[in-house]
């Protein structure tokens, strides 16, 4: 039986153009080679699974190449070419600096770039995962990248560029290599199941291409997984159901439910979503990639935006038929802010189903979202006495008597604007013919200005400011720490109105700043004297140096107990 071989190492790059997704820095190393124009240093930097060491074996493979072909490709017949293809080649030497990251690894890899090639015309040295060097490393490895021989051409490549010196990167000339696409992966997933025979749904590719989030690796090696499971036929549903990625179906029939203000549809939806274990988030941040597909599949000149199957796309411009501009910009909203506070958010599906009711409501007339947001208001017409009927029907709701009950003795408040309805009052009899009608003059009320208060400064001594302390402290019997600082800490009389109050520790200290307004105000109200201020100090009273020797440990335990003081003159005692 062969030996399997997965398709990420299979179908690796071995020339320029097998290379998916790197056209412009594939052509500008194949410009370079022609030229003859070779840089000693290059820095190959991107997310992984892109093809920077792919690419660095290549173009090591390709200078060395001894009859490239018109196309700046390696010939593959030359001994260079064969002693590279059955990797016995002495002129590419590949580094992992992940696990060889030391001074003396480096120190190995300066005496190696001495010795000239055997075959060809370069030796190329390969330095995978670079940013792992450390800092010592680098250091060793800057002259020999600045003024290599004249054979030796280094080759660095990493996932992280922000890691790496300064000093490192002036010496290299750095290609920058960007994520595939998701067009590029599913292109080349279906040039794989071609060669292995394998039945594989454009949709289901597409989704496969998703999940990779860039890297070519990452594609081929769930392309394997997928295989296996389906046993080599690839369907759309066999690779959400592997992957657990949840169907586009949920979001299409979300949407509709959205269209037609169906509530309990849509909130029965994403119950049964999370029966299945989806994640809210996930389903969140779902949501509004499928909101964000809707918006550009409305327009033509924004549909190459949409990375998704061609099935799918139908599927996607006869929605974004359906739902209005506005409407979509209103939800993507929502469920941008409904991502934005998953993680703080104490009732997490609450939060979501909150989020889906909003958006079910913007699908309703405006008038009827107008009438449900704000009742209608009742307008008060005033009457005169004469036109006042003589007998009314006793009114049945509290609403109604206080539309009809006249107000001739409510009082205009200040602000004269308001209108505060009072309960109903028996309103009299009407006048009789002929009978004078009385009118009532109503006089506004003068306001009074408030008058500011003149501040108190009555005299008071040190006993009364600590009876005054004391009796506030006796008020938060409850305060355990606060009443004890209170009752061991008396304030002392600083001038006139200074009250200070020294502490021991800053716990003290910012207890008493704690309570010090409502502390202040006691005071003030207390002693009559509203210029009354509080300082507190840390100051530790009694302090004792620490004892570093048996004679001042003696004169210490002397000091706290007397008795054994006169035991030691006695006795004549002394400590060793």
């Amino acid at each position: 039986m062969d030996n399997y071989i997965v398709s990420a190492r299979k179908y690796r790059p071995s020339t320029f153009q097998s290379v998916v997704g790197q056209k412009a820095l594939t052509q500008t190393l194949k410009n370079a080679i022609d030229a003859g124009k070779l840089a000693h240093a290059y820095l190959f930097c991107g997310p992984r699974g892109v093809g920077k060491t792919s690419c660095a074996r290549i173009f090591a493979k390709t200078i060395n190449c001894m009859h490239p072909t018109a196309t700046g490709e390696a010939c593959n017949e030359c001994e260079s070419c064969q002693a590279f293809n059955e990797q016995r080649s002495y002129n590419i030497s590949e580094l992992d600096a992940a696990s060889n990251n030391s001074v003396d690894d480096i120190r190995q890899l300066v005496d190696q770039v001495r010795i000239p090639p055997q075959i060809g015309k370069y030796k190329v040295y390969i330095v995978d995962e670079v940013h792992m060097l450390s800092t010592a490393a680098f250091n060793a490895f800057l002259k020999t990248l600045e003024e290599p021989p004249h054979h030796a051409i280094f080759i660095l490549a990493t996932t992280e560029k922000h890691k790496i010196l300064p000093t490192i990167l002036s010496r290299c000339q750095v290609y920058d290599f960007q994520r595939i696409t998701i067009a590029d992966i599913a292109e080349h997933l279906q040039y794989v199941a071609s060669q292995e025979g394998i039945q594989a749904e454009a949709e289901a590719l597409s989704v496969i291409a998703q999940k990779a989030d860039g890297g070519m690796r990452d594609a081929l090696s769930i392309f394997d997984q997928i295989a296996s499971f389906t046993a080599g036929n690839i369907t759309y549903n066999a690779v959400i159901e592997n992957l657990n990625v949840l169907d586009y179906e949920y979001y299409f029939r979300l949407t509709d439910a959205f269209l037609t203000t169906n509530v309990p549809a849509t909130l029965l939806l994403f119950k049964e979503i999370c029966d299945k274990g989806f994640e809210s988030q996930h389903f969140i941040s779902g949501l509004s990639n499928h909101l964000r597909n809707l918006l550009v599949s409305k327009d033509t000149s924004t549909l190459s935006l949409l990375e998704v199957g061609e099935a799918t796309a139908k599927r996607y411009g006869e929605q974004a038929a359906k739902c209005d501009t506005r409407f979509l910009y209103k939800a993507m909203d929502l469920s941008n802010r409904c991502d934005l506070d998953y993680r703080v958010s104490n009732n997490k599906r609450f939060l979501v189903e909150l989020m889906l009711i909003q958006i079910c409501q913007l699908s309703m007339p405006a008038e009827t979202t107008a009438q449900a947001s704000q009742p209608p208001l009742q307008s008060i017409k005033q009457t005169s006495p004469q036109q006042a009927p003589a007998t009314q029907p006793a009114p049945t709701t509290q609403r109604a008597q206080q539309a009809t009950a006249p107000t001739p003795q409510a009082q205009p408040t200040p602000s004269a604007q308001s209108y505060t309805p009072r309960p109903a009052t028996p309103r009299p009899a009407a006048p009789r013919q002929g009978m004078p009608v009385p009118s009532i003059r109503i006089n506004a009320q003068k306001t009074e200005q408030p008058q500011e208060r003149v501040k108190r400064r009555k005299p008071f001594t040190q006993d009364d400011l600590v009876a005054a302390w004391l009796k506030y402290a006796d008020t938060i019997p409850d305060e355990v720490a606060l009443y004890n600082t209170m009752q061991t800490h008396k304030p002392t009389l600083k001038g006139e109105i200074i009250c200070k109050v020294d502490v021991e520790s800053t716990i003290q200290q910012s207890l008493i700043q704690v309570t010090r307004d409502a502390l202040l105000e006691y005071l003030h109200n207390t002693l009559e004297n509203d210029y009354i201020d509080l300082e507190t100090e840390i100051k530790i009273s009694n302090e004792r140096r620490v004892s570093y020797n048996t004679g001042e440990i003696l004169v210490a335990m002397k000091e706290d107990n007397p008795n054994l003081a006169k035991a030691v003159e006695m006795l004549n005692l002394e400590i060793e």
